[in-house]
């Protein structure tokens, strides 16, 4: 869906934590649980560099980063691999980390200047942490009389330096931030005209669910998942019901596909939530050559996502 996100990340004050006036750079880098996961190109290589287990604990309460040099070491490792041409990358961090809402509002003041004050005003009773020394982006999505609808991102100010801090200390330069979910929208390839995507993105902490059309964004949700196996099975299918439950709610129709994104494979992926009278399409597929078994578990989508609008 590049035609929101395109727009929301690379102009303005928007719905990336870091946003640029300018094209985003020429390559990525993911940072999550499982290691570190870059991109560069088109069409993209990939470079991946695992993290020991509790490396990267993601989330909004308390730090990030257990093991910031390894963290860091990891991002060189992968950025090198795909040889950037230049210093500044796109870094896209795990959904538990920003907290992403559509707010609505009467209507929402032009300048910037006059616009975060009101949302940060509406976000204070939203998350539960410190809004005034928060990042906080956004995005005007439409604009209807007496109705506006704004894509919202809000991070905890220290956790957001902790990934920047580890991106300068792997020797490059954090351009647009990014949560990962809102990074693999841009992966989906543009449907017929006003058709709504479905997006399903599945971490090791957490599943998103979001719906997005052309120029909005219907549903973005992220659940995090409970650690016991069966518990977690469970909400993951109650998670993508509700999903669907909305989609048809909010279209009047049924979704044709499901796209998937995720650190399970796309088959392991429909056998646990079932078919649910879906086709099931997962993004940024890894590579059919050696190069996969490289790249471990971790999804492309968010990289391959963050690339697109990107300069040469």
């Amino acid at each position: 869906m590049k035609s929101i996100l395109s727009k929301a990340i690379s102009k303005g004050p928007v719905a990336g934590l870091r946003p640029r006036t300018s094209a985003r750079p020429p390559a990525a880098v993911e940072v999550s649980s499982l290691g570190v996961l870059a991109a560069a190109g088109q069409p993209p290589v990939y470079g991946f560099a695992p993290l020991a287990a509790g490396a990267v604990t993601p989330g909004v309460a308390e730090a990030n980063l257990r093991a910031p040099a390894a963290v860091a070491e990891a991002i060189a490792q992968a950025l090198n691999a795909v040889n950037p041409p230049k210093r500044a990358v796109s870094l896209v961090l795990p959904d538990t980390a920003v907290r992403v809402f559509v707010l609505d509002f009467d209507s929402l003041p032009s300048k910037a200047s006059e616009a975060l004050p009101i949302l940060r005003f509406r976000l204070r009773k939203m998350v539960p942490f410190d809004v005034e020394h928060a990042s906080v982006s956004y995005q005007v999505l439409t604009v209807k009389k007496n109705e506006c609808r704004v894509l919202t991102a809000v991070m905890p100010g220290p956790v957001l330096a902790e990934y920047e801090a580890a991106v300068h200390a792997a020797g490059y330069e954090p351009g647009a931030v990014l949560p990962a979910s809102l990074a693999a929208l841009e992966a989906i390839e543009p449907g017929e005209a006003g058709e709504a995507a479905l997006l399903v993105h599945l971490s090791p902490e957490a599943l998103t669910t979001a719906i997005a059309t052309s120029n909005d964004l219907l549903l973005y949700r992220t659940l995090e998942l409970p650690i016991d196996p069966e518990l977690r099975l469970s909400e993951i299918q109650r998670g993508v019901a509700v999903a669907l439950a909305f989609y048809e709610d909010k279209t009047s129709a049924a979704p044709a596909k499901l796209h998937y994104t995720g650190w399970l494979e796309g088959g392991e992926f429909a056998q646990q939530i079932g078919s649910m009278g879906l086709s099931i399409v997962e993004l940024a597929p890894r590579p059919s050559t050696g190069a996969a078994t490289a790249l471990g578990q971790a999804s492309l989508a968010g990289a391959t996502g963050a690339l697109a609008g990107a300069s040469k």
